[in-house]
């Protein structure tokens, strides 16, 4: 006999009543969309691979080693997506609201997919939730998307985090950092083999590797931000001065490059404790060029995404387990559980979770399963109530029960669930 098959290692299952929470989560992100004026773009999950190796750099952890490509039928390379900025610029040239007038605001949920090892909070597929918004340069901009940011994770209720900060400059700034920054590089030895790699052919990423030796190695290194030019030096600042006039606490991090090559000017990171060394829960950033580099016109745009699997590890387990008030139909015997299936649905109809038992259980069992569901009105009902035309109402909390006509349910308990009663 065969063995039975699992899912895949690092791909998981997500199942009631965990998924209340997620759902819980997306709601928020969406109200606060609605607020700022962004709308829900939906995209597909597989890409062609030159899409990511033009947009995220070959020299980047995800293009080398973590994406899932393989060749269709027809031996075209294709890749699940392992990030969405890079699809939302495409999809927004291919059906041309880059043409559009006015700020393009998109933003877009759902899995991701990085072949990597699986830890806390981490996964091969993982979910985010993003937001892009192109089409302006402005500082003002910035600030905003990072308001919003600190906006949805406020209204989860995640108040504990750190907000990192710093400017990439645009390219010219960066070719000067990175030529000072080679030379740097070049005077320490014991880099890990990535970075002893990557300190020649792309710099930038040896700032961005996790390990805390060559973390070690970089201290007294140079920094971005006294390599920035006016007109960057000038948008960073007014950045951090829109920050300071809301109130949002930032701490500056002069090494923060975020793990992509697309990124210019601002960028972004939000952390939180629980996570272990992968404690990011949030990061964006500023990606003007990234549009020439697809083959579209100038189209200066930025973006953040949030983790929604690391995010979820640092709520409170409690959060977002909200389920309605549920009322339970206890029927006894095939003529009351045929009428019971047509007050089911009338309950539903004004708005009432409903549910009842259909395996012909014993009344004792039916209230059993009626406490399990976390209902807080039973109505039994039995060849005597069907004569009578009247119910059993019962309070769960209480035990407290009443006699109430079957026609008058649905609107009495309403009344008594919406606190009108």
């Amino acid at each position: 006999m065969a063995g039975q098959i699992r899912a895949i290692r690092g791909m998981r299952d997500i199942l009631p009543p965990e998924t209340s929470r997620w759902q819980w989560v997306e709601q928020v992100a969406r109200e606060v969309f609605d607020l700022y004026g962004y709308r829900e773009l939906r995209l597909p999950l597989l890409e062609r691979t030159e899409l990511f190796s033009r947009s995220i750099g070959v020299d980047t952890d995800i293009v080398a080693k973590e994406m899932y490509t393989f060749p269709d039928r027809h031996g075209d390379s294709l890749t699940l997506r392992p990030e969405a900025t890079a699809q939302v610029v495409r999809a927004a040239l291919e059906n041309r609201l880059d043409r559009a007038p006015g700020v393009q605001k998109l933003y877009t949920l759902g899995p991701m997919f990085r072949y990597e090892r699986p830890q806390k909070g981490r996964y091969r597929q993982f979910h985010q939730i993003n937001c892009e918004a192109l089409g302006a340069d402005a500082p003002d901009l910035d600030a905003e998307v990072i308001l919003m940011l600190m906006e949805i994770l406020g209204r989860l209720g995640l108040t504990q985090v750190r907000l990192f900060l710093n400017s990439l400059g645009c390219p010219e700034c960066q070719q000067d950092f990175k030529a000072r920054l080679k030379l740097f590089l070049r005077t320490k030895e014991g880099w890990c083999d990535d970075c002893f790699r990557r300190r020649e052919i792309n710099p930038l990423r040896v700032l961005d590797c996790k390990s805390a030796h060559c973390q070690g190695l970089l201290k007294g290194s140079p920094v971005l931000k006294d390599c920035l030019d006016e007109a960057c030096a000038g948008h960073y600042a007014r950045v951090l001065e829109l920050l300071n006039r809301f109130r949002v606490p930032y701490e500056e991090n002069p090494r923060l490059v975020r793990g992509l090559d697309y990124y210019t000017r601002t960028a972004f990171e939000v952390v939180a404790a629980g996570l272990g060394a992968q404690d990011a829960v949030a990061g964006g950033g500023r990606y003007n060029g990234l549009s020439q580099e697809l083959g579209g016109p100038e189209l200066p745009a930025i973006g953040f995404a949030i983790g929604q699997d690391r995010l979820l590890e640092v709520l409170p387990p409690e959060a977002g387990r909200i389920s309605p008030p549920k009322v339970f139909l206890a029927a006894l015997g095939d003529a009351a559980r045929d009428r019971a299936l047509g007050l089911l649905q009338d309950l539903r109809r004004w708005g009432l979770a409903a549910e009842m038992d259909f395996q012909g259980r014993s009344l004792k069992a039916q209230m059993s399963l009626a406490d399990r569901l976390g209902a807080i009105y039973v109505i039994i009902l039995g060849n005597r109530e069907l004569e009578t035309g009247q119910a059993v109402l019962r309070r769960m909390a209480t035990g407290g029960q009443e006699q109430v006509a079957l026609k008058e349910l649905p609107a009495i308990l309403a009344n008594f669930i919406s606190g009108k009663v």
